[in-house]
């Protein structure tokens, strides 16, 4: 095993998560920033909640806003089309107008 090309080993070396649990672990970095631990962590701690640090629920929440306001407008276009049309079947034809005179 040639030693120059080996990393350098860190047996204490600090884990720090988002939580603001740390421990210590061996690895080839002195220190480690991770956003979950165990301590954290849904399936270990048994709470529902949501573990998102790139913004990805907020997104998708925002995502599921503008759907809902983009069904409404378009109900109410749907709607405004079929009143229309409930409008024409019930006005009379030349015809009917004609035969209405007499």
């Amino acid at each position: 095993m040639n030693k120059a090309i080996q990393p350098q080993w860190y047996e204490d070396a600090t884990v720090t998560c988002a939580c603001g649990n740390t421990f210590t672990v061996g690895t080839s970095k002195p220190q480690i920033h991770i956003d979950i631990c165990n301590k954290c962590h849904p399936f270990f701690t048994g709470e529902m909640r949501f573990v998102d640090t790139m913004g990805r629920v907020e997104k998708f929440q925002a995502k599921q806003k503008a759907a809902a306001t983009v069904s409404q407008t378009v109900q109410d276009k749907k709607k405004k089309v079929k009143e229309r049309e409930e409008k024409l079947r019930t006005q009379k034809s030349l015809k009917e107008m004609l035969l209405g005179l007499r």
